[in-house]
């Protein structure tokens, strides 16, 4: 009976509120571990492959380049090419950022009545749009074009 009471509507509601932003961060961060532990198994695999065949005599510049994807990664790039990769990724991040940030602010100040000041809930988010976008043109790489 204790139990029961426990288990009521008035107690599972909040609790699935909470649960599903914790599964889905700690999915999200799970995923990331998985991709990246297979990412490095490859490139591994790939090396050992490469020595082998080196240890054979045939011709390294004959083998295929190692599995790296160089969309996301910044293995092999020059330094300033990295730069000017994360400065992209702050801006763009910026830019959907505090777009999500003044989208929010609006929809709450037309669905709020007039004396709430819910809306201003969407400062949270265009400030840290506007946080990414001043590092974005921290981060930029000097003698580059914006």
């Amino acid at each position: 009976m204790i139990i029961a009471d426990m288990l009521g509507p008035d107690t599972l509601v909040p609790l699935a509120v909470f649960a599903i932003p914790i599964v889905a961060i700690v999915g999200g961060i799970t995923a990331g571990i998985v991709k990246q532990l297979g990412r490095q198994r490859l490139i591994e695999l790939a090396q050992q492959e490469r020595i082998a065949a080196i240890q054979r005599g045939i011709d390294p510049s004959q083998l295929p380049p190692l599995p790296i994807d160089s969309s996301t990664d910044t293995i092999g790039m020059s330094t300033e090419r990295s730069d000017l990769h994360r400065a992209q990724g702050f801006l763009t991040g910026g830019i959907i950022t505090l777009a999500v940030g003044i989208g929010l602010g609006l929809m709450l100040n037309f669905l709020a009545d007039r004396e709430d000041h819910v809306w201003a809930v969407g400062f949270i988010p265009a400030f840290v749009g506007i946080g990414l976008l001043i590092s974005a043109a921290i981060v930029w790489p000097r003698g580059t074009r914006r």
